[in-house]
């Protein structure tokens, strides 16, 4: 209750600080976010570490199939994302991303910028510091923070129903304790498991909208129990009791 309290105010205190300038509404200084502020409007054509903190949040509105890329540059891709991610929210679909956007995305996160209704804690149950994967202790926590800002996009598509994760981070240890397979994408901090309900179908189907390039369930080997969803090179997909 009081996480929810404090979010509405800090809400509350964001839109009070946009102001009308010319009758376009811009940021005002007093605008801030504990996670990451952004002091300009992106549109396509701009580039820097403010594009890419906002490819992270709208990592989630790819389209059917894609994956867009971190890259900080705000090219057709990133603007078609924000489009996707204005029309999620209600927004003015435009594109852009302004105050309009940013706002919305300052609702959705927490101070440590992982979306509200996931943590760290729920994708690395395996060790307290990330370490002992297949890439750095910083990369794998980075590819977590990704995977679940597309979770948060899948939530909200399904209706903003609660997801429960499994299983997320895993070193070479806690993989090997799980039965993981060798390459597995738990190893690399991007993987997930997902169960409960929505049904596993249903994740899984609609995971294919929101930038996984990996998704296993019902139907692939040890996958009946739950849905797997995470980011590879090349896409993956197999649930053959869910038509994937």
């Amino acid at each position: 209750m009081l996480r929810h309290a404090a979010r509405l105010l800090l809400s509350l205190v964001m839109i009070a600080s946009v102001v009308l300038v010319g009758g376009v509404l811009t940021a005002g200084t007093a605008q801030a976010d504990a996670c990451y502020t952004w002091n300009r409007t992106l549109s396509q054509g701009a580039s820097g570490e403010d594009v890419r903190q906002l490819q992270i949040r709208v990592a989630g509105y790819p389209a059917y199939g894609q994956v867009l890329a971190i890259d900080g540059s705000y090219g057709p891709a990133t603007a078609a994302a924000v489009t996707r991610f204005q029309q999620a929210y209600g927004l003015s679909a435009d594109g852009v991303a302004g105050s309009q956007t940013f706002n919305q995305i300052y609702a959705l996160q927490d101070a440590d910028c992982t979306p509200v209704h996931f943590s760290y804690a729920e994708l690395n149950r395996c060790n307290s510091d990330w370490s002992g994967g297949a890439v750095s202790a910083a990369t794998a926590r980075a590819n977590a923070l990704v995977s679940m800002w597309k979770l948060e996009a899948l939530r909200h598509a399904l209706g903003d129903r609660a997801i429960t994760v499994s299983s997320g981070f895993r070193s070479y240890a806690c993989n090997n304790a799980a039965g993981g397979s060798s390459t597995s994408r738990h190893l690399y901090g991007d993987g997930v498991d997902l169960t409960g309900t929505p049904s596993l179908c249903t994740l899984a189907q609609r995971a294919r909208y929101h930038g996984f390039n990996e998704i296993l369930g019902p139907g692939y080997p040890d996958h009946n129990d739950h849905a797997h969803v995470a980011n590879r090179s090349s896409r993956f997909w197999s649930a053959p009791s869910c038509g994937i």
